[in-house]
This record gives C-alpha cells, sequence and structure tokens, in this order.
C-alpha cells in the first residue's frame, strides 16, 4: 500500500508543507528555525544529518525500484572515456581508440539482455549502470534499443556527472555518497559485466570479487570483457601464485570478448537464475 492509496488518520506532509508557505511573512517565520525539519535543506545538510542522509539514498531508489517492480539486474561497469566506435577518432589515446570496439559490444550485450528480460516481463535482469557515458551510456543506449527500461546510478562529480540521454528518466538516480550507490548496483544484481575501465571501475571489480570471495555476496557470473586489456593491467596469476589470494579464486570471473559470448556464458553459469540482495 503506497501513501495514495494508505488511510489516513494524521495530517500529510505535504500539505503541511503547503500552509507552511502561506503563513504570514514575520521574523519569526523568515527563522530557520521555524522550518519544518524535513522540509529544510539547510538543516538536512549539516554534518550531524549525514546518518539520515545515508538512509534516505538507500531507501529513495529502493521504493523507486519496488514500485517499478523491478526484481533482478545486470550491472555494468565500465569506463566513462571509451567512446563508440563512429567516435574513435576522437579519443585522446590510440589505446581508446582501440577500446572502442567495447562500446560496441556493451550496447548489443544491453540489447540482448533487454530482449530476454522484456520477453519474460521486464521486471527481471534489468540493465543497470553507472549513468555517464562511455560504456554507461552504451548499456542504457542497448536497452533503449530494444525498447526496453535500464537504471542508472549517477554520482555527483567534478566531471562525467551528467546522465546520458538514454537512461530511462524514472530510473534515473543522482547520489552523494559512493557506497550508498555500490549498495545499489549489487543489491540485486543476477550477474556483473565489467568493461576496460579506470579507477572507478576497478575498484567496482576488486570491491564485487571481494563480496564474493568472503560470502558477503551470493556468487553470481563476473564477467570481464577483453582479456588482454584485463592481464596487461592486473596480474591476476601472480595473486594466486603469491599466496595473496587462492587459486580457486581465479574462477570467480570468466574473460569474454564479445555480447554473444557473454550472454551464453550467462546462460550456462550453474546458478544462474537464482537472484541474489546478497549485501543485506
Amino acid at each position: 500500500m503506497n501513501d495514495q492509496t494508505r488511510p489516513r488518520r494524521f495530517p500529510d506532509a505535504r500539505t503541511d508543507v503547503q500552509k507552511w508557505k502561506k503563513t504570514p511573512d514575520t521574523a519569526q517565520t523568515r527563522s530557520p528555525t521555524y522550518r519544518l525539519a524535513f522540509n529544510d535543506p539547510d538543516f538536512l545538510c549539516r554534518d550531524e544529518l549525514r546518518p539520515v542522509r545515508l538512509q534516505l539514498e538507500l531507501l529513495k531508489p529502493e521504493m523507486a525500484f519496488e514500485e517499478a517492480g523491478i526484481e533482478s539486474t545486470i550491472v555494468m561497469f565500465g569506463g566513462a572515456r571509451i567512446p563508440e566506435a563512429a567516435k574513435r577518432d576522437s579519443a585522446r589515446t590510440r589505446t581508446l581508440a582501440a577500446l572502442s570496439k567495447y562500446y560496441d559490444e556493451a550496447r548489443e550485450f544491453a540489447r540482448l539482455c533487454t530482449v530476454k528480460s522484456m520477453a519474460s516481463g521486464g521486471r527481471h535482469d534489468v540493465i543497470i549502470t553507472g549513468g555517464g557515458p562511455g560504456v554507461m551510456e552504451a548499456g542504457n543506449r542497448g536497452a533503449a534499443d530494444a525498447g526496453g527500461r535500464s537504471i542508472s546510478l549517477n554520482i555527483v562529480l567534478p566531471h562525467e556527472q551528467a546522465p546520458n540521454r538514454y537512461a530511462t528518466p524514472e530510473l534515473c538516480f543522482n547520489f552523494h555518497y559512493f557506497a550508498i550507490r555500490k549498495m545499489h548496483f549489487l543489491m540485486r544484481a543476477k550477474a556483473i559485466t565489467v568493461f576496460p575501465g579506470g579507477f572507478g571501475t576497478l575498484d567496482e571489480l576488486f570491491e564485487s570479487l571481494t563480496l564474493i570471495q568472503t560470502g558477503r555476496m551470493d556468487r553470481i557470473p563476473v564477467l570481464l570483457f577483453g582479456r588482454a586489456f584485463w592481464e596487461r593491467i592486473v596480474n591476476f596469476s601472480a595473486l594466486a601464485d603469491a599466496g595473496t589470494i587462492a587459486h580457486e579464486d581465479l574462477n570467480l570471473f570468466t574473460f569474454v570478448e564479445t555480447a554473444a559470448e557473454a550472454i551464453n556464458a550467462l546462460e550456462t553459469f550453474n546458478g544462474a537464475n537464482q537472484a541474489t540482495r546478497g549485501t543485506g
């Protein structure tokens, strides 16, 4: 039962906000202390209110997902600076230009996932991205290509923080706290795909692997697009040889190159149909 259908015995908070706007203009009513606490941005932004803001950032998207009937997601992490193939000449480096193929693979992967999701009602395996440019844009764009919806979890940053135009507006969120944003990425995750990227992508990859490795999250497919890229920047085998991870931990992820290969990996994963809410 939502706010519109629940019977009320006390005044609606919105009604009181409207009443507050109509109060006489006096020194007393202009005082910040007279503002309703929940309608006072200056109060809510105080350092002491950080626990409340954390709770709000957890609750707002959660309620929206419930209302939209979204039960599971396919996560897409990847670099904001990777251009689509048609714009590879604008890339900052030759390496970025070469990686532009993964924009196209990300777009196609999201399209294929969304087609499958819509065939079963659009409640499961909904694409979720960071909402920005590059691989994130490709993910939201692929879902739009299929005529479906997708989620974008943006965050306030000095650069690259604006949501891309392919994100579904009613599922487009903005965050202040990285930690809460990460929780929303993984709470409904049925699979995690990771495309070439930078510090942010690496952070998301290793946090996800750590949660799975330590049993704090159910095991789900983790697909790394671009073996050559990943093995060049991370020597996974060296970690196992050094004993800082177990050799079995190398089985927590799978390398893929194409959207079709990734779809096949998801379909053949043991337990791939088990949804997770694993960050509890």
